[in-house]
């Protein structure tokens, strides 16, 4: 049965949802175990379901029916560990939400918007928030007008780097320092995506900072609803932070906090917040940044990071003094306390 509306048990009967149809399904499987585990150690009851790369739920290996309004296996609330289109994106979020059942994360809306690389830069550069300068590509244009694009994004000057726009973790990514091979990259990231976005090259340290949602016993006026936890700094050995780099063992190091100044590390929190409110987010968010100097540049914004103990939105968040159990244990009720506070709309 569901919690009643305004209750939040010490005991959460939790639904992790893990795996999925994207090229993210393996992350998402580690992301869900951790999850679970983090849950456990909370003294919560854990149901575990599986979305196969066919898209099929399964619980214990059997296919899962789901009814609208009738909740999720009797869960008091969903936690959704998936990565990449078709999770991560309001497709889950919006059945959930038919579902009538609490759910950790963003909302169909700020899913939707966050995922697409160019939509999510364009609401973003329309509140003034500084971003690396883009273009974004669709496949029919480019295919109709593929001069007119070409002389567009040689206007970013070189190298770019060239992007599925709804892809994450590096995957379909390019880095292009000859325009004479920008076509060939772009007809490789359509192999992904019918959206691409080509991003200039930006300087300085990659850095990283979590975003987590303030509880309604926690909030004050005045306060964005949220805290930003400090930043880190991305390590790796290679040109860019690849998709090899975010995986390999040994690929990549995080130093907390950055190697940046105060005045920068507190425009890379303020940055943080800004963007979580603006995209619409609820619970979590990571957001990456550039930064050389004191020069501070949004890159973007993931409403699901990868979840395991290791991955950097965790780890930020232990360094801000939350550890991975409470951490898990917070975004639940945060989904309830969000869940509650809609029933009481009348829409």
């Amino acid at each position: 049965m569901h919690t009643p509306a305004g209750s939040a048990p010490q005991t959460l009967t939790v639904a992790v949802l893990a795996g999925g149809r994207s090229s993210e399904h393996e992350v998402s499987l580690s992301s869900g175990a951790s999850v679970r585990e983090g849950l456990v150690a909370c003294g919560h009851e854990v149901v575990s379901v599986e979305i196969g790369r066919d898209g099929a739920w399964r619980r214990e290996g059997e296919r899962l029916s789901v009814s609208p309004g009738d909740g999720l296996l009797g869960a008091d609330v969903v936690f959704p560990a998936l990565h990449g289109p078709f999770g991560e994106d309001g497709t889950v979020q919006g059945m959930l939400e038919t579902l009538d059942v609490a759910y950790v994360g963003a909302g169909v809306t700020a899913s939707a918007l966050s995922i697409n690389k160019v939509l999510s830069k364009d609401l973003m550069s329309a509140g003034g928030i500084p971003q690396v300068d883009y273009v974004g590509v669709a496949e029919d244009r480019f295919r109709q007008s593929a001069e007119q694009v070409l002389d567009e994004i040689a206007k970013l000057g070189l190298p770019v780097f060239v992007k599925p726009a709804h892809l994450g973790s590096s995957v379909g990514i390019a880095k292009v320092a000859e325009g004479e091979r920008m076509a060939e990259a772009l007809s490789a990231a359509f192999a992904h995506d019918e959206l691409v976005i080509v991003e200039a090259m930006a300087h300085g340290a990659e850095v990283e900072c979590g975003v987590l949602g303030e509880l309604s016993s926690e909030r004050s006026a005045g306060r964005p609803g949220a805290m930003a936890s400090v930043p880190g700094e991305i390590l790796f050995a290679g040109e860019w932070y690849d998709f090899a780099a975010k995986y390999t063992a040994g690929g990549m190091e995080l130093r907390v906090p950055a190697r940046i100044s105060p005045t920068a590390r507190k425009r890379v929190r303020a940055l943080a917040l800004q963007s979580f409110i603006r995209a619409g987010c609820d619970g979590l968010a990571r957001v990456d940044f550039f930064v050389d100097g004191e020069r501070v540049l949004v890159n973007e914004l993931n409403t699901m990071p990868g979840f395991t103990p290791t991955s950097v939105y965790s780890k930020l968040m232990r360094a801000s003094g939350i550890a991975y159990p409470q951490l898990v244990d917070r975004l639940c009720r945060l989904a309830l306390e969000r869940h509650a506070r809609r029933r009481t709309y009348r829409y």
